[in-house]
């Protein structure tokens, strides 16, 4: 048994699982978990987390050889500030895919797990947006279908899971997506119904009828864990962490209060639930996610590996406060949101010293991020008539990034789910920027058809990727400084 105390001083023994969550990365455990944590200090409860990690046994086996607890490490934005370390303890330990999923499903249909939640990236939910249906073209979701009662993937176990606990009478659990994703709850709502709807139309009434998928917004920077951490937290703690967590200050979760079977008082302890999440999430999904985006192509590009770094250069720090104000002027008013002010914030925040947030593990999976990062809202600021160029020029530097190369040569991974039709379509354009901007936008289910078709917006696109082509990154985007101020 792990010794370490828990930092809030309840002991979590006490507590059973209620919270059964798919994916239990660095993000949840600086996020979810330490909300579960704070409550379970404050009022008790059974609401204790059992994550399960689909891909990966690592984390299981970090998790589970430490009893579920884990220093999360919080980083000051003023670099003679004090790290905090503190040990959380609402994860009980973490089901490994190496076992089989039988015990995965197992504990998700328990009559005792009445919250069921995700966070398992864009890619993995196997869902068309566009078409709020599953990708009938992913493989995952194919051969989940062809094996309804032993599925590996996360749509399919959680369907399978609702199935369990329809067939033995037992009330269901809420469904709850935390991924960076618009209208996540309808999403994997979505996804849920049609592959109900595929094995058994009478489980899928029942799903519709009864259960609750609430739609999130969840926001904190939380940086890929190093072992460099796990040393710090080695030498300043006493105890050998192994999958440690480090994260700024802020946090916040905006959750819309939809659950159909309990939940924890997560209300008491800072999370906001409200009716409607959808304008938090298109405030923090332009301007904090789309700035992240635009920062991390522009800055990965010109050569600096942390946020930190991009923030400390003075003409990209220019454009990441120009970027966050267009998306701030293409949302509607929010009740008790300053959209300056929120802004300011961002800008401290992405320049926090003391986080090593990386610019390239920003950039990966951008053609799940760019559409409702930067697409969208470039087509609001056309309908608006507002600055629509920082938009330009954040798809210009994806392009570029999407060659494959720095200017000097050194070639990386694009790390992309559409990595080789997004490298044809660059490769196609040979080096006629024009035909390559065209190729791109001629992808199918990616951008907006009224946003690829405008012939203006394309050449503001060109414009800036002409640049990088011809002059380099550090150009581009001392040019694009200039005419954005």
């Amino acid at each position: 048994m792990t010794q370490w105390p828990v930092s809030s001083g309840y002991d979590p023994e006490k507590s059973q699982v209620g919270i059964v969550h798919i994916g239990p990365g660095a993000f949840h455990r600086a996020h979810q978990a330490v909300y579960t944590d704070d409550a379970l200090a404050r009022f008790g409860g059974d609401w204790r987390i059992l994550g399960v990690s689909l891909r990966s046994a690592s984390t299981a086996q970090k998790l589970n050889a430490q009893d579920g607890l884990y220093t999360l490490v919080v980083r000051p934005d003023k670099p003679d500030m004090p790290s905090e370390y503190r040990v959380i303890g609402s994860v009980a330990g973490v089901l490994a895919p190496e076992a089989g999923f039988a015990h995965v499903l197992l504990a998700l249909a328990s009559p005792e797990t009445r919250i069921v939640s995700l966070t398992i990236t864009e890619k993995a939910y196997g869902v068309s947006a566009a078409k709020s249906a599953l990708d009938m073209n992913d493989p995952q979701i194919v051969a989940d279908l062809a094996n309804s009662k032993a599925p590996t993937g996360a749509i399919g176990l959680v369907t399978r899971a609702l199935q369990m606990r329809y067939e033995a009478g037992l009330a269901p659990f809420s469904v709850m997506s935390c991924d960076n994703l618009p209208d996540n709850g309808l999403l994997v709502r979505s996804g849920v119904l049609d592959f109900a709807q595929r094995i058994d139309p009478i489980l899928a009434d029942w799903i519709r009828r009864n259960v609750s998928f609430p739609s999130t917004m969840v926001d904190r920077i939380t940086p890929a864990t190093t072992q460099a951490l796990c040393d710090e937290v080695h030498r300043e703690t006493g105890h050998p962490d192994t999958i440690p967590v480090e994260t700024e200050t802020f946090s916040q979760w905006v959750v819309e209060d939809n659950f159909c079977n309990g939940r924890p008082p997560w209300d008491d302890v800072g999370v906001l639930m409200v009716k409607d999440v959808g304008p938090y999430e298109q405030m923090k999904l332009r301007m904090l996610n789309g700035a992240h985006s635009m920062l991390a192509y522009a800055g990965f590009l010109a050569g600096h590996k942390y946020v930190r770094d991009v923030m400390a250069d003075p003409a990209l720090s220019r454009l990441v406060a120009c970027h966050i104000n267009a998306a701030g002027a293409t949302l509607d008013p929010l009740h008790g949101v300053n959209f300056k002010e929120y802004a300011q914030t961002l800008v401290l925040r992405f320049s926090n010293p003391n986080i090593a947030h990386e610019t390239y593990q920003i950039a990966m999976d951008g053609s799940q991020k760019m559409p409702q990062r930067i697409f969208e809202p470039a087509l609001v600021a056309l309908d608006r008539g507002t600055n629509v160029d920082p938009f330009a020029f954040s798809i210009a530097c994806w392009i570029q990034y999407l060659s494959g190369a720095h200017d000097t040569g050194e070639s990386y991974e694009l790390r992309d789910p559409r990595e080789s039709e997004l490298s044809n379509a660059c490769a196609a354009g040979g080096n006629d920027t024009n035909a390559i901007v065209a190729e791109i936008f001629a992808l199918p289910d990616l951008l907006p058809l009224s946003l690829a078709e405008n012939p203006g917006f394309q050449t503001l696109v060109h414009k800036h990727l002409h640049v990088m082509r011809l002059s380099g990154v550090n150009v581009a985007i001392a040019k694009a400084v200039t005419e954005n101020e």
